[in-house]
């Protein structure tokens, strides 16, 4: 299919355009900016006055719970919900029910997200059988069914000498290991954020050096193999430290920021509000300032929106006892342009740098595509051809009805946020197109 997206304001961070032009699809790849091909005569034609035209978001965390955990969502209600959101790549965790531990249910996985012809879907493979920090998986095989890394989702490896193993292993390989810096014991079955708000509401905490202490390990690891690992959902300031000054040395890691905790903080709990119980916790205003300060300056190389759809018999609890978690794919957009609209504000004020939706954008498209290895992100002539269109300026409530996935809860419920998906085109074809 032939496809004419004209009069938008077309930006692509990876190849540095932020202009006014039509962008000409065929034959599911980009085939020009700005001047239509040489006989080029469009099936279809779209007019973006007023939109912004950008590759499709690419999410490097969104739980799709298939299989094994249907009651909480299903591939059908999530892959609608990334339509609507603009995300056209989502990276999943292998904490599944069985874990993606063998080749067989990842290319289960595969076809089944494969039929629905809409986002592109690739899995991380565990890390460990079962994900129990004990054996390695059969990380080559798990590659060749489609795993572009292997993790160990929420469960931390308690003895060193496995992950040392792993790292070894992927080293040699040139596997990527993503890990989420947790250390195994400290602030185990903590709920919050380890500080004056949890005390005053009787939470048992999650101290930071819960983070840093994993961070130092993993680097001294990292130090004596050579081996890429990217962190997964950094959270705090002392954490964010010591991966700028890893940078620095050269060590050969990456990582990301959940959108949500590039908003919140604790003191968002309120009275116990059970939607803004998510993992790792929201910490203090500190902490935050800290996030948004690494995105600016390169630390953190990307958003994701830590998809993970729970239901409402494990949500609709006391604080303490509702599950982690909390829906993302379609707020990951409209929370990424608000994260550059306070920034420009504050450059406004007088109080810091501003950063610009482009900047905002390479955020959750070519720099998450580069962290994951993906051919995603860009929309130079060849590349594959998914696109988002929407406007940035249409501000919407965020309602549980209007949300596709089937996890309604998110601590931005009620909401106003400005930017709104018109249309999602995965390679070369409008899979979801918003409504009049």
């Amino acid at each position: 299919m032939k496809l004419h997206i004209k009069n938008g304001r077309v930006i692509d961070p990876a190849n540095g355009i932020d202009a006014v032009q039509d962008l000409f699809i065929a034959d599911g790849k980009i085939a020009a900016l700005g001047s239509a091909p040489a006989g080029f005569e469009a099936a279809r034609s779209i007019d973006a006055r007023g939109l912004v035209v950008a590759p499709g978001l690419v999410d490097l965390s969104a739980r799709l719970r298939e299989p094994g955990y249907e009651y909480k969502a299903t591939l059908k209600s999530e892959m609608q919900a990334a339509m609507q959101g603009g995300v056209t790549s989502l990276v999943c965790p292998p904490d599944t029910d069985p874990v993606l531990d063998e080749p067989g249910l990842v290319e289960m996985l595969k076809h089944r997200a494969g039929k629905l012809q809409q986002a592109h879907v690739h899995p991380l493979g565990a890390l460990t059988t079962g994900l129990k920090g004990e054996s390695l998986t059969e990380m080559a095989e798990l590659t060749e069914a489609g795993c572009i890394g292997f993790s160990q989702a929420e469960q931390p490896i308690t003895d060193t000498n496995v992950l040392l193993r792993a790292l070894q292993y992927a080293k040699t390989f040139g596997y990527t290991v993503w890990v989420r810096p947790q250390d195994a014991h400290i602030g185990r079955g903590g709920i919050a954020h380890s500080g004056p708000l949890a005390s005053r509401l009787g939470l048992s905490g999650v101290p930071v050096m819960s983070e840093t202490i994993a961070l130092h390990t993993l680097f001294e690891l990292v130090r004596a193999t050579g081996a890429r690992v990217h962190l997964c959902r950094m959270s705090s300031a002392a954490g964010l430290e010591l991966v700028r000054a890893a940078k620095k040395e050269g060590l050969p890691v990456t990582c990301d920021v959940g959108v949500h905790h590039v908003h919140m903080t604790d003191a968002d709990i309120g009275f116990f509000d059970s939607n803004a119980r998510v993992t790792p916790p929201f910490r203090s205003q500190r902490d935050r300032d800290a996030i948004r300060a690494a995105l600016f300056d390169g630390t953190v190389d990307a958003i994701c929106s830590d998809h993970t759809p729970v239901d409402d018999d494990e949500k609709l609890l006391p604080f303490g006892e509702a599950s982690p978690g909390a829906t993302g794919l379609e707020l990951l957009l409209a929370l990424t342009i608000k994260w550059a609209d306070e920034y420009a504000a504050n450059q406004a004020a007088g109080q810091g740098a501003a950063a610009p939706l482009a900047r905002a954008l390479a955020k959750v498209t070519c720099d998450a595509a580069r962290v994951a290895g993906l051919a995603a992100g860009s929309l130079a002539p060849g590349a594959v051809a998914d696109v988002v269109l929407f406007d940035p300026q249409a501000r919407w409530t965020v309602e549980a009805a209007a949300l596709a996935s089937q996890g309604k809860h998110t601590p931005f419920l009620g909401f106003e946020v400005a930017g709104q998906v018109r249309a999602t085109i995965v390679a070369g074809q409008v899979a979801w197109q918003r409504s009049a």
